[in-house]
């Protein structure tokens, strides 16, 4: 019996050891992007996401907890705007702060989160004009450390992420499109 205890204590332990291998081979760094094209003007829907009170309209993130405490500083919008969040399990805790708004093309921000788990990431909207439509792409990047990269040996980030843009993007488009 003790045999058969020993086998199974190796087995697990070159399982363990296997898995962990495998995760320090995945990058070092991470980025998940979306695009959607809006049938509307940059200007139009850049307002929407240089201001964090508007984000209620239309991100994925803010339904998951109604709950969810919101904490907002800085200026209303643009440069230097944050906010806050601290709710349920499905939102976690983190801050966002507005690093670079270059109105109507480019948002940046810094998104820091404390919980589920830590994470120190940026946050990227471009409108791209396309004739009577714009381009809208929402990106985030960063680095990855060994913790993420366990996670992506079981979980693929870009799909479970990449959907949450998806229907952060529909929202936006469904809120700034003109019918």
């Amino acid at each position: 019996m003790l045999k058969v205890f020993s086998i199974i204590a190796i087995v697990l332990a070159v399982g363990v050891a296997a898995v962990l291998v495998f995760a320090l081979t995945k990058p070092d760094t991470f980025r998940v992007e979306r695009s959607l094209a809006v049938k509307a003007p940059a200007d139009a829907i850049y307002p929407q996401v240089a201001d964090f009170h508007r984000w209620t309209a239309w991100s994925p993130y803010e339904s998951r907890d109604p709950a969810m405490k919101r904490t907002f500083g800085g200026p209303a919008g643009g440069k230097g705007a944050t906010y806050a969040w601290d709710g349920n399990n499905n939102v976690g805790a983190g801050r966002m702060e507005i690093l670079e708004a270059s109105g109507p093309s480019k948002l940046r921000i810094k998104l820091d989160f404390e919980r589920p788990f830590e994470g120190h990431n940026t946050a990227e909207f471009t409108f791209v004009p396309q004739g009577d439509t714009t381009l809208v792409t929402w990106a985030m990047y960063g680095p990855a450390p060994f913790l993420s990269k366990l996670m992506q040996v079981f979980i693929n980030m870009d799909s479970m992420i990449g959907k949450d843009f998806e229907a952060g993007l529909a929202s936006l488009k469904k809120l700034t499109e003109k019918h």
